[in-house]
Protein backbone atom coordinates (compact mmCIF):
# COMPACT_ATOMS: atom_id res chain seq x y z
CA UNK A 1 0.00 0.00 0.00
CA UNK A 2 2.58 2.53 -1.02
CA UNK A 3 3.16 4.99 -3.86
CA UNK A 4 -0.09 6.75 -3.35
CA UNK A 5 0.48 9.92 -1.63
CA UNK A 6 2.29 11.61 -4.13
CA UNK A 7 3.21 15.25 -5.32
CA UNK A 8 1.01 16.27 -8.73
CA UNK A 9 4.78 17.12 -10.24
CA UNK A 10 3.48 19.48 -13.31
CA UNK A 11 1.39 21.28 -10.62
CA UNK A 12 4.62 22.33 -8.52
CA UNK A 13 6.68 25.47 -8.66
CA UNK A 14 10.52 24.07 -9.17
CA UNK A 15 11.83 25.12 -5.97
CA UNK A 16 8.75 23.75 -4.35
CA UNK A 17 9.49 20.32 -5.92
CA UNK A 18 13.22 20.88 -4.92
CA UNK A 19 12.05 21.20 -1.51
CA UNK A 20 9.59 18.61 -1.54
CA UNK A 21 12.63 16.15 -2.60
CA UNK A 22 15.04 17.10 -0.07
CA UNK A 23 12.79 15.79 2.37
CA UNK A 24 12.67 12.88 0.19
CA UNK A 25 16.63 12.33 -0.47
CA UNK A 26 16.55 13.52 3.81
CA UNK A 27 14.56 10.41 5.08
CA UNK A 28 17.17 8.21 2.32
CA UNK A 29 20.04 9.45 4.50
CA UNK A 30 18.30 8.63 7.67
CA UNK A 31 17.70 5.05 6.17
CA UNK A 32 21.42 4.67 5.29
CA UNK A 33 22.75 6.37 8.48
CA UNK A 34 20.26 3.91 10.79
CA UNK A 35 19.55 0.98 8.78
CA UNK A 36 22.21 0.09 5.68
CA UNK A 37 21.86 -0.20 2.31
CA UNK A 38 18.85 -2.33 2.64
CA UNK A 39 16.88 0.19 4.38
CA UNK A 40 17.11 2.85 1.85
CA UNK A 41 15.07 0.01 -0.25
CA UNK A 42 12.00 0.80 2.08
CA UNK A 43 11.93 4.35 0.75
CA UNK A 44 8.20 6.13 -0.32
CA UNK A 45 6.81 9.29 -1.03
CA UNK A 46 4.03 8.09 1.50
CA UNK A 47 6.66 8.67 4.46
CA UNK A 48 7.79 11.99 2.50
CA UNK A 49 4.24 13.27 3.41
CA UNK A 50 4.57 12.15 6.49
CA UNK A 51 7.82 14.33 7.07
CA UNK A 52 6.80 17.35 5.38
CA UNK A 53 3.32 17.17 7.39
CA UNK A 54 5.22 17.05 10.82
CA UNK A 55 8.08 19.22 10.17
CA UNK A 56 5.56 21.97 9.22
CA UNK A 57 3.33 21.26 12.23
CA UNK A 58 6.28 20.79 14.61
CA UNK A 59 8.85 23.15 13.01
CA UNK A 60 12.05 21.25 14.42
CA UNK A 61 15.58 21.72 14.38
CA UNK A 62 17.32 19.71 11.68
CA UNK A 63 20.49 20.03 9.10
CA UNK A 64 20.64 21.46 5.27
CA UNK A 65 23.19 20.31 3.12
CA UNK A 66 24.60 19.45 -0.39
CA UNK A 67 25.65 16.22 -1.48
CA UNK A 68 26.01 13.79 -4.44
CA UNK A 69 25.36 10.22 -3.96
CA UNK A 70 24.90 7.05 -6.37
CA UNK A 71 21.26 8.14 -7.81
CA UNK A 72 22.33 11.53 -8.15
CA UNK A 73 26.38 11.16 -8.86
CA UNK A 74 26.40 14.19 -11.75
CA UNK A 75 25.44 17.63 -9.28
CA UNK A 76 24.97 18.03 -5.50
CA UNK A 77 21.11 18.43 -4.33
CA UNK A 78 19.93 19.81 -1.41
CA UNK A 79 19.07 17.31 1.49
CA UNK A 80 17.04 17.94 4.64
CA UNK A 81 17.33 15.87 7.93
CA UNK A 82 15.60 16.38 11.39
CA UNK A 83 13.35 14.34 13.57
CA UNK A 84 10.28 13.92 11.50
CA UNK A 85 12.10 12.60 8.50
CA UNK A 86 13.98 10.00 10.75
CA UNK A 87 10.56 9.46 12.49
CA UNK A 88 9.19 8.98 8.97
CA UNK A 89 12.29 6.40 8.42
CA UNK A 90 11.75 4.29 11.38
CA UNK A 91 8.11 4.36 10.33
CA UNK A 92 8.68 3.13 6.45
CA UNK A 93 10.95 0.32 7.74
CA UNK A 94 7.85 -1.25 10.44
CA UNK A 95 5.34 -0.82 7.79
CA UNK A 96 7.80 -2.79 5.07
CA UNK A 97 8.16 -5.56 6.85
CA UNK A 98 5.05 -6.17 7.65
CA UNK A 99 3.71 -5.39 3.79
CA UNK A 100 6.33 -8.04 2.89
CA UNK A 101 4.92 -10.44 5.35
CA UNK A 102 1.74 -9.98 4.12
CA UNK A 103 2.55 -10.27 0.08
CA UNK A 104 4.47 -13.71 1.23
CA UNK A 105 1.54 -15.07 2.77
CA UNK A 106 -1.54 -13.86 0.54
CA UNK A 107 0.92 -14.22 -2.77
CA UNK A 108 3.53 -16.48 -1.88
CA UNK A 109 5.92 -14.08 -3.73
CA UNK A 110 9.46 -15.26 -2.84
CA UNK A 111 10.97 -11.89 -3.23
CA UNK A 112 8.86 -10.30 -0.60
CA UNK A 113 9.58 -13.04 1.45
CA UNK A 114 13.27 -12.67 0.97
CA UNK A 115 12.46 -8.78 1.99
CA UNK A 116 11.24 -9.50 4.46
CA UNK A 117 14.01 -11.81 6.19
CA UNK A 118 16.47 -8.58 5.29
CA UNK A 119 14.25 -6.23 7.19
CA UNK A 120 13.91 -8.08 10.01
CA UNK A 121 16.31 -7.09 12.36
CA UNK A 122 15.93 -3.80 11.08
CA UNK A 123 12.26 -4.07 11.97
CA UNK A 124 13.21 -4.57 15.45
CA UNK A 125 15.33 -1.76 15.99
CA UNK A 126 12.75 0.95 15.19
CA UNK A 127 10.55 -0.73 17.13
CA UNK A 128 12.51 -0.41 20.28
CA UNK A 129 12.78 2.96 19.02
CA UNK A 130 8.58 3.67 18.90
CA UNK A 131 6.91 0.54 20.85
CA UNK A 132 3.84 2.01 20.74
CA UNK A 133 3.74 2.63 17.26
CA UNK A 134 5.12 -1.13 16.44
CA UNK A 135 2.69 -2.85 18.25
CA UNK A 136 -0.25 -0.74 17.43
CA UNK A 137 0.72 -1.44 13.62
CA UNK A 138 1.00 -4.97 14.32
CA UNK A 139 -2.10 -5.43 16.00
CA UNK A 140 -4.18 -3.42 13.15
CA UNK A 141 -2.66 -5.56 10.40
CA UNK A 142 -3.71 -8.92 12.47
CA UNK A 143 -7.00 -7.98 12.84
CA UNK A 144 -7.27 -6.30 9.26
CA UNK A 145 -6.25 -10.24 8.12
CA UNK A 146 -9.05 -11.82 10.70
CA UNK A 147 -11.05 -9.59 8.73
CA UNK A 148 -10.33 -10.86 5.51
CA UNK A 149 -10.14 -14.46 6.90
CA UNK A 150 -13.81 -14.17 7.87
CA UNK A 151 -15.20 -12.24 4.65
CA UNK A 152 -13.68 -15.44 2.79
CA UNK A 153 -16.16 -17.65 5.09
CA UNK A 154 -19.00 -19.22 2.77
CA UNK A 155 -21.30 -18.12 5.66
CA UNK A 156 -19.94 -14.62 6.01
CA UNK A 157 -22.52 -12.03 6.81
CA UNK A 158 -20.50 -8.59 5.91
CA UNK A 159 -22.10 -7.34 2.97
CA UNK A 160 -19.72 -6.01 0.37
CA UNK A 161 -20.01 -2.20 1.70
CA UNK A 162 -19.28 -3.12 5.21
CA UNK A 163 -16.23 -5.03 4.47
CA UNK A 164 -14.95 -2.32 2.58
CA UNK A 165 -15.83 -0.05 5.32
CA UNK A 166 -14.31 -1.99 8.16
CA UNK A 167 -11.03 -2.90 5.95
CA UNK A 168 -10.61 0.57 5.29
CA UNK A 169 -11.25 1.75 8.71
CA UNK A 170 -9.29 -0.89 10.30
CA UNK A 171 -6.12 0.79 7.99
CA UNK A 172 -7.08 4.50 8.75
CA UNK A 173 -6.72 3.45 12.24
CA UNK A 174 -3.64 2.14 11.38
CA UNK A 175 -2.35 5.58 10.17
CA UNK A 176 -4.29 7.45 12.93
CA UNK A 177 -1.48 6.01 15.30
CA UNK A 178 1.33 6.61 12.68
CA UNK A 179 -0.05 9.91 12.17
CA UNK A 180 0.03 11.08 16.04
CA UNK A 181 3.65 12.10 16.39
CA UNK A 182 3.93 13.34 20.03
CA UNK A 183 0.04 12.93 21.54
CA UNK A 184 -0.54 16.63 22.00
CA UNK A 185 -2.57 19.16 22.00
CA UNK A 186 -2.17 18.12 17.67
CA UNK A 187 -3.15 14.60 18.56
CA UNK A 188 -7.28 15.08 17.74
CA UNK A 189 -6.68 16.46 13.85
CA UNK A 190 -3.94 14.51 13.27
CA UNK A 191 -5.35 11.41 13.67
CA UNK A 192 -8.73 12.49 12.03
CA UNK A 193 -6.06 13.19 8.88
CA UNK A 194 -4.03 9.77 9.26
CA UNK A 195 -7.90 8.24 9.53
CA UNK A 196 -9.41 9.73 6.99
CA UNK A 197 -5.59 9.14 4.27
CA UNK A 198 -5.38 5.88 5.60
CA UNK A 199 -8.70 4.54 4.47
CA UNK A 200 -8.00 6.51 1.36
CA UNK A 201 -5.14 4.32 0.26
CA UNK A 202 -6.35 1.16 1.68
CA UNK A 203 -9.79 1.72 -0.79
CA UNK A 204 -7.78 2.90 -3.78
CA UNK A 205 -5.03 -0.02 -3.60
CA UNK A 206 -7.88 -2.50 -3.92
CA UNK A 207 -9.06 -0.37 -6.28
CA UNK A 208 -5.85 -0.68 -8.47
CA UNK A 209 -5.28 -4.16 -7.66
CA UNK A 210 -8.37 -5.15 -8.71
CA UNK A 211 -7.84 -7.35 -11.67
CA UNK A 212 -4.57 -8.52 -10.22
CA UNK A 213 -6.12 -9.82 -7.13
CA UNK A 214 -8.91 -11.38 -9.34
CA UNK A 215 -6.83 -13.27 -11.20
CA UNK A 216 -4.51 -14.46 -8.37
CA UNK A 217 -7.08 -15.12 -5.81
CA UNK A 218 -6.05 -12.92 -3.40
CA UNK A 219 -8.29 -11.04 -0.87
CA UNK A 220 -9.91 -7.83 -2.18
CA UNK A 221 -12.66 -6.48 -1.09
CA UNK A 222 -14.13 -4.53 -4.16
CA UNK A 223 -14.24 -8.09 -5.52
CA UNK A 224 -17.40 -8.63 -3.29
CA UNK A 225 -19.14 -6.56 -5.69
CA UNK A 226 -19.11 -8.39 -8.44
CA UNK A 227 -19.83 -7.71 -11.86
CA UNK A 228 -20.97 -4.07 -10.48
CA UNK A 229 -21.42 -1.98 -13.59
CA UNK A 230 -21.00 1.70 -11.79
CA UNK A 231 -18.07 0.07 -9.19
CA UNK A 232 -15.85 2.91 -11.12
CA UNK A 233 -18.03 5.88 -9.90
CA UNK A 234 -19.04 4.20 -6.94
CA UNK A 235 -15.06 4.07 -5.42
CA UNK A 236 -14.83 7.29 -6.57
CA UNK A 237 -17.58 8.85 -4.67
CA UNK A 238 -16.26 6.93 -1.55
CA UNK A 239 -12.43 8.61 -2.10
CA UNK A 240 -14.04 11.45 -2.39
CA UNK A 241 -15.94 11.51 0.60
CA UNK A 242 -13.02 10.60 2.88
CA UNK A 243 -10.32 12.32 0.98
CA UNK A 244 -12.67 15.62 2.02
CA UNK A 245 -12.54 14.53 5.53
CA UNK A 246 -9.10 14.10 5.94
CA UNK A 247 -8.08 17.99 4.11
CA UNK A 248 -11.21 19.09 6.84
CA UNK A 249 -8.93 17.73 9.53
CA UNK A 250 -5.59 18.95 7.65
CA UNK A 251 -6.86 22.33 6.98
CA UNK A 252 -7.31 23.30 11.00
CA UNK A 253 -3.23 22.48 11.70
CA UNK A 254 -1.50 25.39 12.22
CA UNK A 255 0.77 24.80 9.31
CA UNK A 256 2.90 27.27 7.11
CA UNK A 257 5.89 25.53 6.25
CA UNK A 258 5.41 23.04 3.22
CA UNK A 259 1.95 24.39 2.97
CA UNK A 260 1.46 24.47 -0.76
CA UNK A 261 3.63 21.24 -1.50
CA UNK A 262 1.05 19.41 1.49
CA UNK A 263 -1.93 20.82 -0.46
CA UNK A 264 -1.09 19.56 -3.75
CA UNK A 265 -0.44 16.32 -2.88
CA UNK A 266 -3.62 16.22 -0.43
CA UNK A 267 -6.09 17.72 -3.23
CA UNK A 268 -4.46 16.54 -6.26
CA UNK A 269 -1.81 14.23 -5.58
CA UNK A 270 -3.43 11.28 -4.44
CA UNK A 271 -5.47 11.42 -7.57
CA UNK A 272 -3.02 10.53 -9.81
CA UNK A 273 -3.02 6.95 -9.37
CA UNK A 274 -7.12 6.70 -9.53
CA UNK A 275 -7.25 8.94 -12.35
CA UNK A 276 -4.56 6.59 -14.36
CA UNK A 277 -6.24 3.63 -12.91
CA UNK A 278 -9.58 4.80 -14.21
CA UNK A 279 -8.24 5.84 -18.11
CA UNK A 280 -6.84 1.95 -18.24
CA UNK A 281 -10.17 0.65 -17.07
CA UNK A 282 -12.81 2.26 -18.91
CA UNK A 283 -9.99 2.07 -22.02
CA UNK A 284 -10.44 -1.71 -21.09
CA UNK A 285 -14.18 -1.70 -21.28
CA UNK A 286 -14.49 0.43 -24.56
CA UNK A 287 -12.37 -1.97 -26.18
CA UNK A 288 -14.23 -4.82 -25.26
CA UNK A 289 -17.16 -3.18 -26.00
CA UNK A 290 -16.04 -2.31 -29.41
CA UNK A 291 -14.82 -5.73 -30.45
CA UNK A 292 -18.72 -7.05 -28.85
CA UNK A 293 -20.23 -4.56 -31.54
CA UNK A 294 -17.78 -5.80 -34.25
CA UNK A 295 -18.87 -9.50 -33.93
CA UNK A 296 -22.45 -8.76 -33.77
CA UNK A 297 -22.09 -6.80 -37.08
CA UNK A 298 -20.08 -9.57 -38.70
Amino acid sequence: MFGYVVVNEPELRIREFDLYRSYYCGICMDLKDHYGQAGRLTLSYDTAFLALLLTGLYEPDGSERSARCAVHPLRKHKIRQNECTQYAADIGIILSYYSCLDDWNDEHDAGKKVMAAALKNKCAAASLRHPEKASLIEAKLNELRELEGRAKEPDSALSPAVLLDRAGGIFGDLMAEVFDYKGDIWSAPLKRTGFYLGKFIYILDAYDDLEKDAKSGSFNPLLAFGDRPDLDSYVKGILTMTISECTAAFETLPIVENIDILRNILYSGVWCKFNEREGKRSGTETAALSRERTAQDE
